[in-house]
């Protein structure tokens, strides 16, 4: 496993890992993803928050059934029909498609999905999503592959039912998490000049 230990260094190397291997994921390491999780910050900490852990085959075949009908249909064209990335070359750009049309055909084969829903009426995820970027977080330190995706949401209240999610919760994410078959690397993202202001809107950020 490529574990590191450095917050900078896992920070930058978090890449959406799409492309996994069908060994199980050890339950030690799943405490330390969800315990991640749990540490996150939610408004007034009221942590109205559940966690579904799904391992099931048969459940991951009837929700990832919407996933693949909501890339193939809606979001694969769209991305094609628009250029690439900021950051990145229309060579790179072809290769994360790639990579998320295998996502799309194969997710039901991930060993382990992590379902973050929160009660009450659907909102901004801003008392979930903090949780869910510890887990993405913890999942590169442990040597884990995950990403974060909502695509499945085009057909939210199918893929709900079929996840079992009860009246009265949402769900905000689907991390399909395995050990990755690719290697870590740097993230590619926009430079600071680009999407940085200060003080003044269109000033360009200095740190010098």
């Amino acid at each position: 496993m490529d574990q590191t230990n450095d917050l900078f260094e896992i920070i930058r190397s978090t890449r959406s890992m799409r492309r996994l291997k069908a060994d199980p994921v050890p339950n030690a390491l799943l405490n330390q993803v969800l315990e991640a999780g749990t540490c996150a910050a939610s408004g007034g900490n009221q942590q109205n928050w559940k966690f579904l852990v799904i391992r099931d085959p048969a459940i991951k075949a009837a929700a990832g059934a919407f996933y693949y009908k909501g890339w193939h249909e809606v979001v694969g064209p769209r991305y094609r029909a628009g250029g690439s990335a900021p950051g990145t070359s229309q060579e790179s750009f072809e290769r994360m498609l790639a990579a998320a049309e295998h996502l799309a055909d194969h997710i039901h084969e991930a060993p382990v999905w992590i379902v973050p829903c929160l009660s009450g009426p659907r909102g901004s995820g801003a008392s979930i999503y903090p949780a869910v970027q510890n887990m993405l977080l913890a999942c590169r330190a442990l040597g884990l592959g995950a990403t974060l995706t909502t695509l499945y949401l085009i057909h939210g209240a199918e893929a709900e039912a079929a996840m079992g999610i009860p009246e009265g919760y949402h769900s905000y994410a689907i991390l399909p998490i395995g050990f990755p078959r690719g290697k870590f690397g740097p993230v590619r993202r926009a430079p600071l000049a680009e999407v940085v202001y200060d003080d003044s809107w269109g000033k360009a950020w200095s740190a010098e």
